[in-house]
């Protein structure tokens, strides 16, 4: 009986397991089905792509990068067709025979080819740049595995002109400096693709044809640079740099009414087309070959030769800055038109002597005979008047102690002392342009906006983006600042920098038959034993109603280096020019 009840325990026990290994194997099989449904039913285009992609092989097909125009519609900046040279290994059939064509025609050694030829990838890209005559030259050999595809290389038609400004472009066509990196995203564009397929061993089907997605090209950019004016700038930059035997010249030409720059130059220029290779200017003053240079002493002199001085470099303004104490004085009330100051040549200041330019004196002047003669004891004065509050409170009025938000990369900022370490002494120096640091793009918008009504603007290039059928797509707005002084300052100190020039200091950027006004300036670089200075002008015209504003600078000139006489000849032989062609 036991044992019958064993042998019935023991069938049930295998029943039960047989029925549960049943039930396992059912539900794993009824997995698996449902996951290939779901594969091969809601899942096959995805995969179907993956596989086709492992039979795809892809070339991009370079968009054309927009062009730069000028304020005329002349082209500072467009592409050149060039060649992209590629090696597929697998497809090479006679590789001694690409290499041989290749070494030939590009001009590469044998080595370099070599390691690209027999280097196994799906695409080994040989030379980009490549000039078309070439490219079509290896196209026609009808060599297996060598592809030539059609590329963009940038190219500047005028080369030198304003190359700080537009800047340049790298080997993938993205901007590395100037207008081409502040605008890249317009100007860049949407590479193509071609898609050929491939069978298992990555050699490309016969008559399989290939699949293209067509590039989209960029955008055009239309800046306010007038080439003329540009030109007229850089030959006065380089007359002058020569003559004067001078470190750099720097030109800014710009309507202070809106903001919008006309010329921007910084002698010596470079190369835009070969951006890469030192300047002489540069290179005759080194002491061992341009060969033996290290990469990052070579770099470190591309970057002094591609640096935009009138934006990323200070400097103190020195009498230029004049026009600033000048307006803040008249805005606070501290001084009117018929005051009267008295100058023995120097003013003392706490313990310090601080002389006049003119050593003797100018003895007894108006307030308007001492913007005429610039003398600083006459500043030093109005500084005093208006105190470390108030000249603070002006230079944020007047926007000193922010940027100018100009379109260019690399703007510096102001360099001031914090208002708690300025005492007589400081307060002094500031009032005539000494002991802080601008920039002469600064320099320029602060008095275009003194002098434009009190309308505070944004310095610039950018005008409109265009697509190439010459349609306005996005016009760039600037912001703008009301009441930085009234109406009634703007007009005296446009009337006060007119007899600067009629009868004062800058008397040599007089011009018959035109209203200038402007104000000279010579201001000694750090370390003051060095004896070096910056000589510079800054005039505008019609001096009642000004569209046209010119700040030049000269850099460590060589024998007389006073503003008023070596200055300010050549803004008014730039304004020679540029007046009657702008019909002012």
């Amino acid at each position: 009986m036991q044992q019958e009840t064993l042998f019935y325990r023991s069938r049930t026990f295998n029943r039960k397991k047989m029925m549960v290994m049943f039930l396992a194997v059912f539900f794993v099989l009824t997995f698996l089905i449902g996951r290939l449904v779901y594969l091969m039913v809601f899942c096959s285009e995805y995969y179907g792509q993956k596989a086709e992609n492992l039979h795809e092989r892809e070339r991009d097909i370079k968009a054309a990068r927009g062009r730069i125009l000028d304020a005329n519609g002349t082209v500072l900046a467009t592409n050149r067709s060039v060649c992209t040279i590629s090696v597929i290994h697998s497809q090479i059939s006679e590789p001694e025979a690409v290499i041989s064509a290749l070494v030939k025609e590009l001009g590469m050694t044998e080595e370099e080819v070599r390691k690209r030829v027999e280097k196994v990838s799906a695409i080994e890209r040989v030379r980009t740049n490549v000039d078309k005559e070439t490219g079509d030259r290896i196209r026609a050999y009808g060599l297996d595995g060598v592809k030539v595809d059609e590329d963009y290389k940038r190219y500047y038609p005028y080369e030198t002109m304003g190359s700080k400004v537009l800047g340049f472009t790298g080997a993938d066509n993205q901007g590395i400096l100037g207008l081409e990196v502040k605008y890249d995203e317009y100007m860049q564009g949407t590479n193509g693709k071609i898609l050929t397929l491939t069978d298992a061993r990555g050699i490309e089907i016969e008559n399989a044809g290939e699949t293209r997605l067509e590039p989209v090209n960029g955008y055009d950019l239309c800046i306010s640079m007038d080439m003329n004016i540009q030109k007229y700038c850089e030959q006065a930059a380089e007359k002058t740099c020569i003559q004067k035997e001078a470190d750099s010249v720097s030109v800014i030409v710009m309507n202070p009414k809106n903001g919008e720059l006309m010329a921007m130059v910084n002698y010596p220029e470079f190369n835009l087309n070969d951006p890469f290779t030192l300047i002489p200017e540069l290179t005759d003053q080194l002491e061992k070959p341009v060969e033996s240079l290290s990469a990052e002493e070579k770099q470190n002199l591309l970057n002094q030769m591609w640096r935009n001085q009138c934006i990323s470099d200070t400097y103190e303004p020195g009498s230029t800055f004049k026009i600033i104490t000048a307006t803040a004085a008249l805005e606070e009330g501290v001084v009117s038109m018929e005051d009267n100051f008295f100058c023995p040549g120097y003013k003392i200041v706490e313990d310090r002597r601080i002389r006049c330019a003119k050593t003797t004196g100018h003895g007894a002047e108006t307030f308007e005979t001492g913007i005429m003669n610039s003398c600083n004891p006459v500043f030093m004065e109005l500084g005093e008047r208006l105190g470390v509050d108030n000249f603070y409170k002006y230079f944020r009025q007047f926007g000193l102690l922010s940027k100018t938000n100009i379109d260019l990369p690399g703007e510096a900022a102001t360099i001031m002392h914090k208002k708690e370490n300025v005492g007589p002494v400081e307060l002094a120096t500031i009032s005539f342009g000494q002991s802080f640091q601008i920039t002469p793009m600064q320099l320029v918008t602060t008095v275009s906006s003194i002098i434009n009504g009190g309308t505070r603007i944004t310095p610039h290039f950018g005008v409109e983006i265009r697509d190439e059928n010459g349609e306005t797509v996005k016009t760039f707005s600037y912001d703008t600042r009301e009441g930085i002084c009234t109406g009634d300052t703007s007009e005296k100190m446009q009337y006060l920098l007119e007899r600067v020039v009629s009868e004062g200091g800058g008397k040599n950027a007089k011009i018959e038959g035109y209203s200038i006004g402007g104000k000279t300036a010579t201001s000694q670089t750090l370390p003051r034993s060095e004896h070096r200075y910056i000589s510079s002008f800054l005039g505008f015209a019609p001096a009642d109603d000004p569209e046209v504003l010119v700040l030049l600078m000269i850099r460590n000139p060589k024998g007389t280096y006073y503003g008023g006489m070596i200055a300010a000849p050549v803004v008014k032989e730039i304004m020679e020019n540029i007046l009657p062609y702008l019909d002012k």
